[in-house]
């Protein structure tokens, strides 16, 4: 389904946005009409947690924090007549005469896209409210800088502030964003270096996992999925994407702005932002198996394939359980065996749910 065709500004900002990455990824130096699209370099700017930023600090600060792929991000469309949204790629030569075929060819059939990196000036807009950036965290070699886990259901607070005190207990540093739509949030980890996406989303359950076993429930029912969502990058795609935060239009709603743990915004977001640590490598693999105890975040027991026929004579692969334990249990004998799930405390119990899963080896 293609979006009706955009409005003359619409079609100037695109190829004012155009011309500006050719100009970047040729490394040609240009100026714009005023100091708030100048380059800074993201490297050397160090912005202090109490000093007021400048266009260019923001921008720079911004990119330290929210990397993905620099080669290709997304723009958000909407159509006017039916209301209906999503994300593209964007192109180069989106809505060009004689160039683009939209909407008799869609854009992943077009012979002539050229996709645009993502450049200061594409950042500048999302901030500025020109347009919505969709960032696609996972990279071309299956790592990440960055992890985003999305709550989006009807407790979707009540679980995002309990992840947040799991987050705490782990040492692992995390931001609390409210979505786009103001209806859910994203808890944000961002990392010293590029780490493999598996790792980054053991991370992500681990933490689950340890929130789960705190709060006294199976699973994080508004929890809808990680970012990156995948271990690794899909032949021919680029991956889910994930809406950028700060976008002008959407923070004047309320929304797309980082909260405490009452979720209430912070009254200055790029001093809260520059307070925002990063995570290493090695503190993240030491969090994972410090949550796991070695095993899988989820509880979950692996069959290989030597014990694949007799399953019942593979080793536990289940860590001990870490607490006091009930001497005794009242059962109940009827069309199945009943256990009082008061009486349980909740690694127990989280472990009688669970031997009965099993972790699916084509996933």
């Amino acid at each position: 389904m293609a979006d009706p065709r955009p409005s003359e500004l619409d079609q100037l900002r695109r190829e004012n946005a155009r011309l500006i990455a050719l100009l970047e990824d040729h490394g040609i130096a240009w100026r714009s009409g005023g100091p708030a699209r100048a380059e800074p370099s993201p490297i050397s700017v160090r912005p202090s947690a109490h000093a007021p930023l400048s266009p260019q600090e923001k921008v720079a600060l911004f990119r330290r924090l929210f990397r993905g792929r620099d080669d290709v991000y997304a723009l958000r469309w909407q159509s006017t007549s039916s209301g209906r949204s999503g994300y593209a790629p964007a192109c180069a030569n989106e809505w060009r005469p004689g160039i683009c075929d939209k909407p008799r060819v869609a854009c992943r059939d077009c012979q002539h896209r050229e996709l645009l990196p993502l450049s200061d000036a594409a950042i500048y807009g999302h901030l500025a409210g020109e347009h919505t950036i969709g960032l696609y965290p996972l990279l071309g070699d299956d790592r990440c800088h960055l992890l985003a886990v999305d709550f989006d259901e009807q407790d979707w607070r009540d679980d995002a502030r309990a992840f947040l005190r799991s987050c705490r207990e782990l040492a692992v540093p995390a931001a609390l964003e409210i979505s786009r739509s103001g209806e859910g949030a994203h808890a944000w980890m961002f990392f010293e270096e590029a780490v493999s996406a598996r790792e980054a989303r053991l991370l992500g359950a681990a933490l689950i996992s340890q929130t789960c076993s705190s709060t006294r429930q199976l699973e994080l029912s508004s929890t809808d999925r990680l970012f990156p969502n995948q271990d690794t990058l899909p032949k021919g795609g680029f991956g889910n994407l994930i809406a950028l935060p700060l976008q002008k239009e959407a923070r004047q709603r309320g929304c797309s702005v980082f909260v405490d743990d009452d979720l209430k915004p912070y009254p200055d977001q790029w001093a809260y932002l520059a307070t925002v640590q990063r995570y290493s490598v090695a503190e993240l693999r030491s969090v994972i198996h410090g949550a796991t105890g070695g095993g899988h975040p989820l509880d979950l027991a692996f069959i290989d394939e030597e014990n694949h026929a007799t399953p019942w004579k593979a080793p536990p692969s289940l860590g001990k359980l870490s607490g006091p334990l009930p001497a005794s249990l009242n059962l109940t004998l009827a069309d199945r065996l009943y256990v009082e799930r008061s009486e349980l405390p909740q690694p127990l119990l989280n472990r009688l749910i669970r031997l009965a899963a099993f972790a699916n080896q084509a996933f």
